[in-house]
């Protein structure tokens, strides 16, 4: 059964890829069918062959899980569509710090909102409470 898997080059920690044709039973290093490409994962910088791959798969090779990724995610003149992530992940300290800042922005929205309501409300009653104060004054 033939394989399109990656063959790891480069030093320690600073690893490269080719991406290959090779039957299952030979070793990562072991000599190819056919080298379809190149890829880097520090720089994502990538050159592959997608039709020759794809054209692979109809034969009966089987993909890996990460060379999968790079035929779906892989332009059509053999570059990586690279986005990076916006999130980000936080510590559990972080994420409860930001959960009890946005409650109490809630809380202070629903404390101004309340406030809001009551002067509203206000504006009606405050004759009324005015003119005792004045007969107070008097006396």
């Amino acid at each position: 059964m033939l394989k399109i898997r990656l063959k790891r080059l480069g030093a320690k920690k600073q690893p490269s890829y080719r991406i290959i044709v090779i039957n299952s039973t030979t070793k990562r290093e072991g000599k190819p069918v056919q080298e379809l490409g190149h890829y880097n994962p520090k720089t994502k910088e990538m050159k592959f062959d997608k039709a020759a791959a794809l054209d692979w798969i109809k034969k009966g090779a089987q993909p890996t899980e990460r060379v999968q990724y790079l035929i779906r995610h892989c332009k059509e003149d053999g570059t990586l569509d690279y986005q990076k992530k916006e999130t980000v992940k936080l510590s559990k300290k972080a994420l409860a710090k930001k959960q009890a800042e946005e409650e109490a922005k809630a809380q202070a929205e629903a404390e101004a909102k309340a406030a809001a309501e009551a002067e509203a409300a206000a504006p009606a009653e405050e004759p009324a409470a005015e003119a005792p104060a004045e007969e107070a004054t008097e006396a």
